[in-house]
C-alpha cells in the first residue's frame, strides 16, 4: 500500500483567531468582535475567522487518510509560530511534502511522523501547522493499512502497554461562562468550566473578587442542579496570566488569594492555567517553582497548570524535570507533528505528572477526533472538549469518538476485519 497522491484545500475551523497583544492592551468588544487596531502581524482585526487546511493522502487501495492544519485561538503569542496563512501552507504541501510522501509506504506510522519533523526545507522545518496536519493524514493512513483504530497504532508503536480507555473530558465555556455551566453539569462533563477570564477589571476583578464570586457560583450550581450525589466533577480556569497582572505579580499575594479559591471551590478540586505570564520560558519556570513552593508550604489545594511558554516537547521537557508545574498542558497544534504529543504526554506521565492533552477551540472535527485516540493510548489525565466554544460539540466530537473506539477494540477482532 503506497501513497498516490495528495490533496489540500482550504477549510474552517471550529471558532476563531484572536489578537491577544491588541486584547491584552485594553481592545474593548464589539458584539462578537473587538474595537481597535491589530497589532500583532499577521492580523488584519482582532478577531479573524479561523482557517485550516485539509490533507488528504490517497492511497493506492482508493483509501482516504484525513488531517487538517491548523493553528491555537491566540496565533502568534508567547513564542508561537507565526500567524498561518492558508496559501502559505497549501504552497509547503504541495512544493515539499508531496514530493516528499509521494510513492510511500504508510505501514509504520512513527519513521514518516519524524522524517516530516526533522525536515529542513532551506534550514527551516515545516511550520507547526503543516506538522500537525501531515502527521494526523499518516496517522489515520497507517490505521487504515493495519484496520486498526488511531489509539491501537499508537499503542503499538510507541510500545505504551495502557489499556486504552475513554480518559476525563474538559469542557470550555468561553464568554458565555454561566449558561454553559449548566450544560457541562447537565451532561456531567468530568471537568469544568475553562471561564476565559482574561480580563482584570471584568473577569477576575482588581483583587480577584469576580473570579471568587464565579468559583462560589460555580460550587453551588454542581450541588443543586447534580442528578448523582457522586457527580463532583474539578474545576479548572485558564487566567490567561491575569492573576500575575492584578497582583503585581507578588507571589505571597497570589498564593494567599488561591487560599481564598481553594476555600471557595470546596467540595472540589480546583486546578489554575497560566495564572502568571511571565514573559519566557525560563523566568516562567522560576516563577512557577517558587509559587508551587508556596502553595506546598502552606498546604493550599491549589494545581498549577502550565499553558504558555510551553509550546514545543523540549519545553515540556524542561517544565517536567523542573517541576515547574502540577499539570502540563500539551497543546497539540503548538507542538507540531502529533508524535511530539505523544512523547510529550507519555513523558510526562513516566515522570508522574499530569498531563492535559489539549489544544484549541480554533481546530476542526478531524484533529479533535485524532487528539481523542492519542489521549486515550497516552493514558492523558484530561481531554479537552473541542473544536468550538458551544460546549455541546466539542462534547459530542471527541467523547463520541472515545466511545466509538473502546466498542470497536471491545469487538471481536476477526469480525471487524471481515466488515472494513
Amino acid at each position: 500500500m503506497t501513497i498516490i497522491d495528495i490533496i489540500c484545500v482550504p477549510a474552517r475551523t471550529g471558532f476563531f483567531r484572536d489578537d491577544q497583544l491588541s486584547i491584552a492592551s485594553g481592545a474593548v468588544h464589539d458584539g462578537f468582535l473587538y474595537r481597535g487596531e491589530a497589532r500583532t502581524a499577521g492580523f488584519s482585526q482582532i478577531r479573524e475567522a479561523g482557517i485550516s487546511v485539509s490533507i488528504m493522502l490517497i492511497l493506492s487501495d482508493g483509501q482516504i487518510a484525513l488531517g487538517d492544519c491548523v493553528e491555537v485561538q491566540y496565533a502568534g503569542a508567547a513564542g508561537r509560530d507565526a500567524v498561518m496563512d492558508a496559501a502559505v501552507i497549501v504552497a509547503e504541501i504541495n512544493n515539499h511534502v508531496r514530493p516528499l510522501l509521494l510513492g510511500r509506504s504508510p505501514e509504520q506510522f512513527r519513521p514518516l511522523a519524524k522524517e516530516i519533523e526533522l525536515y529542513r526545507c532551506e534550514g527551516r522545518p515545516f511550520p507547526a501547522a503543516v506538522r500537525y496536519g501531515v502527521t494526523q493524514a499518516l496517522l489515520h493512513a497507517t490505521a487504515l493499512v493495519g484496520r486498526e483504530t488511531m489509539a491501537e497504532v499508537v499503542r503499538r508503536e510507541f510500545q505504551t502497554n495502557l489499556e486504552i480507555a475513554p480518559v476525563p473530558l474538559y469542557a470550555q465555556s468561553g464568554d458565555d461562562r454561566y449558561i454553559s455551566v449548566d450544560r457541562m453539569i447537565l451532561k456531567q462533563v468530568d471537568v469544568l468550566p475553562h471561564g476565559l477570564i482574561n480580563d482584570v477589571s471584568t473577569k477576575l476583578g482588581v483583587n480577584g473578587e469576580l473570579l471568587q464570586d464565579y468559583i462560589v457560583w460555580i460550587r453551588d450550581r454542581i450541588l443543586n442542579l447534580r442528578v448523582r450525589v457522586d457527580y463532583a466533577p474539578r474545576l479548572h480556569f485558564d487566567t490567561y496570566g491575569t492573576i500575575g497582572v492584578a497582583f503585581d505579580g507578588n507571589l505571597d499575594r497570589i498564593a494567599d488569594y488561591f487560599h481564598e479559591l481553594s476555600l471557595a471551590a470546596e467540595p472540589f478540586a480546583l486546578r489554575i492555567e497560566h495564572p502568571i505570564d511571565a514573559g519566557s520560558r525560563d523566568a516562567q519556570i522560576s516563577t512557577y517553582q517558587a509559587l508551587r513552593r508556596l502553595l506546598a508550604d502552606r498546604k493550599i489545594p491549589v494545581e498549577i497548570v502550565v499553558d504558555e511558554w510551553c509550546n514545543t516537547l523540549e519545553d515540556i521537557r524542561l517544565f517536567v524535570d523542573t517541576g515547574a508545574a502540577d499539570v502540563i498542558h500539551v497543546k497539540m497544534p503548538d507542538l507540531g507533528g502529533i508524535d511530539n504529543t505523544i512523547e510529550a504526554l507519555l513523558y510526562i506521565k513516566a515522570a508522574g505528572m499530569a498531563g492535559f492533552c489539549g489544544g484549541a477551540c480554533n481546530e476542526t472535527d478531524i484533529s479533535a477526533r485524532v487528539s481523542a485516540h492519542i489521549a486515550m493510548a497516552c493514558g492523558a489525565d484530561q481531554l479537552l472538549a473541542k473544536p468550538g466554544m458551544g460546549v455541546d460539540e466539542g462534547i459530542m466530537i471527541v467523547g463520541n469518538e472515545m466511545a466509538r473506539v473502546v466498542a470497536l477494540i471491545s469487538a471481536d477482532r476477526y469480525e471487524r476485519t471481515l466488515h472494513v
